[in-house]
């Protein structure tokens, strides 16, 4: 058994191949609303719970990404703080030396990124216009993370029964840089009513008992 995995669930991981397959998967696994408190679930807990979060998401992305011979990496998105707004967290992928991102969200925006990308730093910019406060528009993201290689975590977390807490909290001391220069984010425009109304769709309702 590779990484402590039953023979279903590595022929579950390693049937999503590539990033649109692991995307494809992660966009049917219903949202992870946490109505029994929060919740940091391992890739086992997520493939026998049937759904996810976006940090249960990326691990479990990068799961399938480390079976397919490719480095675990994951990456987080911050906002300002005092916003009221939450982080969101992506799984890295190269292809052709440029970058892209696995997502887990149940929002219209903040979602799979093609690899299209020079830097991280270029991909989390294509975030930033995406995101704000449904109730004032305003916009929060603020900075980004040193990628994270999972792999220095060694392998027990895949199959882990416990909370990740653990990789929540070294992923948020992660190094961070901003965004935004300096001064500057007193020209951030607000999004406007149009994108308010986009940014209210969402895919999974909590009153969904898969949910």
């Amino acid at each position: 058994m590779i990484f402590g995995l039953t023979k279903g669930e590595e022929h579950t991981l390693r049937s999503l191949s590539t990033p649109v397959k692991i995307q494809d998967f992660l966009n049917k696994l219903p949202m992870n609303w946490e109505k029994n408190g929060d919740t940091h679930m391992s890739p086992r807990r997520v493939l026998r719970e049937k759904k996810a979060h976006c940090i249960e998401g990326a691990l479990l992305a990068v799961t399938a990404l480390w079976l397919a011979g490719e480095p675990p990496l994951i990456m987080n998105l911050s906002s300002r703080l005092g916003r009221g707004d939450v982080d969101h967290v992506v799984a890295l992928y190269k292809r052709g030396g440029y970058w892209g991102a696995i997502s887990k969200t149940n929002h219209s925006v903040l979602r799979f990124r093609d690899p299209i990308y020079r830097t991280p730093r270029e991909l989390a910019l294509s975030y930033f216009h995406e995101w704000f406060m449904n109730e004032t528009g305003e916009k929060t993201l603020e900075c980004y993370s040193k990628p994270l290689d999972m792999r220095k975590f060694g392998t027990d977390w895949i199959t882990s029964e416990k909370d990740l807490w653990n990789i929540a909290d070294a992923l948020s001391e992660r190094k961070h840089y901003f965004l935004v220069p300096k001064g500057n984010w007193r020209y951030v425009r607000r999004a406007d009513s149009m994108e308010l109304k986009a940014g209210k769709l969402i895919e999974w309702r909590a009153s969904d008992p898969r949910t």
